[in-house]
């Protein structure tokens, strides 16, 4: 359950390492696996810092910097969530992957675990991008 003020771990290859949520696209007060929320990056990775050589072996820039505003995927949450078949399946941290406001994935790799429900929310563009899904 994503709420106002919750910090998530972001799990693509975007430039963002942790988000803070300001806002669910639900107009309900949670978010869970699968639904779109807005937040805010609190920390950045810093890959677009080069050498003073600039040359070939220079790194490009990050797509996204502290304190920008994105759209997100809520991908992993802590609340224990009830499958149809009757599974329960609980992950150890809150994850989200940052979504441009067309839903095209910002990042290009996601790494980790997501959820299978985001299947059932026509998600299936980041279940792809995903190395596990659960």
């Amino acid at each position: 359950m994503i709420q106002l003020k919750t910090m998530l771990n972001c799990i693509d290859n975007s430039g963002a390492t942790v988000v803070e949520c300001i806002a669910n696209m639900k107009m309900k007060r949670h978010a869970r696996i699968g639904d779109r929320i807005i937040v805010v990056v609190q920390k950045s990775r810093n890959l677009g810092e080069t050498g003073p050589s600039g040359g070939a072996g220079s790194v490009t820039a990050a797509k996204v910097r502290r304190g920008d505003i994105r759209h997100a995927i809520v991908v992993r949450t802590t609340k224990k969530v009830q499958r149809p078949d009757g599974m329960v399946v609980k992950f150890d941290d809150n994850a989200c992957a940052l979504i441009g406001k067309n839903g095209e994935p910002i990042g290009t790799r996601i790494n980790g675990v997501v959820g299978s429900e985001l299947r059932d929310k026509k998600w299936s563009k980041i279940l792809s991008l995903a190395s596990q899904h659960v």
